[in-house]
């Protein structure tokens, strides 16, 4: 008779959707032998790889924050700095910082069917190791964390000055008294300028097109509830509130984008400086949330602006000099520094590769069901979580859907459950991320796809999705009972 897995468990990634998916697991299956394997030498996951100047939550802390330990601060947007903090508090409190295994990066996972069981192939250091397991559970996002979004950007080798891109800041860049040149109008352009401009002598954020930039009040108002019920009540009830009102601002987005626009344009002119005009810089050519949105906390991105430190310019690059960018405009921006803030590539699973009984497996050629588990792969889940609210609301749905999942198989004495498509040619297959932004169009050779319908449809509603997760259809499920596996979670 073959041995035991090492673990019952392994979540892959120490972020934000490992640390969740680790304490439901752990709370709902207290016996349950797991472990979390992080690449880096700490926690935090994409919070940790970021040290660009201001980086900060685009998503309110209040349901970005976890709903088994609620963000207990007065600010919805954090720093990335708050937020490690309270990923290392939440972490300890429960214990799991005692499963995690840093340095341990995931090379290769590799299902069998006669044992029931996965074996990972890890790099520890400069050392591989195995490690088996019946169930894994990636929590490593969608980003690619050692390799960014590749831009052509005509001339930027004869650049003089230095080039950066946020991903890999540099510990000590010196940008007081220079001139820096923002190429992007994503998040993280929309972050890094009010703060660079506190100490450049001028800088500039290049945009070949604009995006929706909304003020956000960076300190939640105290409310009746705030008052008289227990202090934990009060910050589920203002987590729900976040949850409610979000969903319903999206809505009113997508089904009235007129007037959406114009609630944004009147938004913008009142933070406007009188030198700036809203045509064409703050003017997009989408409908609000066909991209996300950018938040700026208490107006940060158009205060800067007020300060002559900061400049947002529309245009394309007709090619970079060795001192500036000239643009196809005719107009020439000086540069000291160029940061590219051009997006981040996407990559499924860490990068990590896949087999099923030695047949790789290409993600791009399947379909996701429930937003979680990959077709044809037995006892893997995949954490994603939403373009349109906060990724934690979609990396506990997830999590949820997962402790449901393991309780059925109990139950049923199945050893695996893999997503099976029974009619493949009448799929009507659509992105599994609905938004037109860049990044999301390059990855459309790289993620999987989703349905229009059914099991196999994307996700976007917390609320639906919990909803499904706990007690939702789980057609297209195949149940399997094989070897000597005892059907226990």
């Amino acid at each position: 008779m073959a041995s035991a897995p090492d673990f019952d468990v392994v979540i892959i990634g120490a972020g934000i959707s490992g640390i969740n998916t680790a304490y439901r697991i752990q709370s709902n299956f207290p016996s349950c032998k797991y472990c979390i394997l992080e690449a880096r030498d700490a926690i935090g996951g994409t919070w940790h790889l970021f040290k660009y100047p201001g980086i900060r939550s685009d998503s309110d802390l209040f349901t970005f924050g976890f709903q088994w330990y609620p963000w207990n601060r007065n600010n919805p947007i954090a720093t990335g700095e708050s937020i490690l903090e309270y990923l290392a508090e939440a972490s300890s409190k429960y214990g799991i910082d005692k499963n995690i295994r840093f340095r341990h990066k995931l090379q290769h996972a590799s299902w069998s069917t006669e044992y029931q069981e996965w074996t990972l192939s890890v790099a520890r250091g400069n050392k591989a190791t195995s490690i088996s397991s019946r169930f894994v559970v990636f929590g490593t996002g969608y980003y690619d964390y050692g390799t960014p979004l590749q831009t052509h950007i005509p001339g930027l080798d004869s650049f003089a000055g230095q080039v950066v891109h946020p991903q890999f800041w540099p510990d000590k860049l010196d940008y007081a008294g220079k001139k820096v040149v923002v190429i992007g109008s994503g998040a993280t352009a929309v972050t890094l300028l009010p703060k660079l401009a506190e100490k450049a002598r001028l800088a500039t954020m290049l945009q070949r097109s604009p995006t929706y930039i909304v003020a956000l009040p960076n300190r939640s108002a105290s409310s009746l509830v705030d008052y008289i019920l227990p202090r934990a009540v009060a910050l589920r009830l203002k987590r729900l509130r976040w949850i409610i009102t979000s969903r319903l601002f999206f809505l009113f987005c997508r089904s009235f984008p007129s007037a959406a626009r114009w609630l944004f344009r009147r938004g913008t002119l009142r933070l406007l400086p009188t030198t700036m005009s809203f045509d064409p810089h703050f003017n997009p050519k989408y409908d609000p949330w066909a991209q996300r949105l950018c938040v700026c906390p208490d107006g940060d991105f158009y205060k800067a602006l007020h300060t002559g430190h900061a400049d947002v310019v529309t245009g394309t690059i007709k090619s970079v000099t060795s001192a500036g960018i000239q643009l196809n405009s005719g107009g020439f921006l000086d540069a000291d520094i160029i940061v590219t803030a051009t997006g981040l590539k996407v990559q499924l699973g860490g990068g990590a590769t896949l087999d099923v009984d030695g047949e790789p497996g290409a993600p791009a050629d399947k379909f996701m069901w429930r937003g979680a588990m990959l077709q044809d792969v037995p006892n893997a889940f995949f954490v994603m979580g939403y373009t349109n609210a906060s990724w934690t609301l979609g990396a506990d749905a997830t999590a949820t859907l997962v402790v449901r999942l393991f309780r059925t198989l109990e139950q049923n004495g199945s050893t695996s459950m893999v997503p099976r498509v029974q009619n493949p040619e009448a799929m009507q297959p659509t992105s599994l991320l609905d938004l037109n932004s860049t990044y999301v169009k390059a990855a459309a050779g790289a993620m999987p796809k989703a349905a229009t319908k059914g099991v196999f449809a994307p996700r976007d509603n917390y609320l639906a999705d919990d909803f499904r997760a706990k007690h939702g259809s789980l057609d297209g499920l195949e149940w399997v009972r094989r070897g000597c596996g005892n059907g226990k979670v």
